[in-house]
């Protein structure tokens, strides 16, 4: 391929992480309105939605042109339909965080009586597999890829034990109700979060290797064939 094929490629990648950062950044922002009950910075975090939209357009775009004018071949051929596939990712990320900023702005309304400390954890995991996964994009590292799918069932499980200690509260006490639904679908919306950062390392094992694990158990992994 030639060089200037190459180099959009490199841009492309460019590209990626800045969209990887302002997702990041959303989530960081998210959390912050969360534990301070900021309006202002919930707000911000939905505003900037739009930028994500944007910056996803034009890595679709960046993507389909290097397709139908380089017709790349075997990794570079992985690498632009990975790269496809985790803009897109990201970009669902943005719309989970702008959920979450949208019930804070209404949870500001009244006084915190549920305290489910699971959510902040379950908000660093989703951060921490979020950087990690894109590490391992931008590094090719399929163990790094491989540690944040082998995360997920953590985050599945503290968000089980995150939705029943809302619920307790929403049966023992029917005032905390509507705070509560507000909480389980914050909840829920991180869950998500945990889940795209699973695609995304499951995408980089296929960019890699030309492995496909996604849909498949833990056991089943070792013996996949390559695509």
């Amino acid at each position: 391929m030639p060089t200037t094929f190459h180099q959009e490629l490199a841009n492309l990648k460019i590209k990626l992480l800045e969209m990887s950062s302002l997702v990041e950044e959303s989530l960081k922002d998210t959390l912050i309105a969360f534990n301070k009950r900021n309006t202002y910075a919930a707000h911000c975090v939905i505003d900037k939605d739009e930028v994500i939209d944007r910056l996803e357009n034009e890595i679709d775009h960046h993507c389909l042109k290097l397709l139908a004018l380089q017709q790349p071949m075997a990794i570079d051929l992985r690498f632009i339909t990975t790269a496809m596939r985790i803009n897109i990712d990201l970009e669902r990320m943005g719309d989970q965080a702008v959920n979450i900023a949208e019930r804070v702005v209404l949870l500001a309304e009244e006084p915190f009586t549920i305290k489910p400390l699971g959510l902040n954890r379950m908000a660093g995991h989703c951060q921490e597999m979020l950087r990690e996964a894109i590490d391992a994009f931008v590094n090719q590292d399929t163990h790094v890829a491989e540690s944040v799918c082998a995360r997920d069932d953590a985050i599945d499980n503290l968000y089980l034990k995150v939705v029943c200690d809302i619920l307790e509260h929403m049966m023992n006490d029917p005032s905390t109700i509507t705070q509560g639904v507000h909480l389980l679908i914050i909840a829920l919306n991180l869950e998500r979060i945990a889940d795209l950062a699973t695609n995304i390392a499951e995408e980089v094992i296929f960019m890699v290797e030309g492995r496909i694990i996604r849909h498949i158990g833990e056991q089943g992994k070792e013996g996949v064939k390559k695509a």
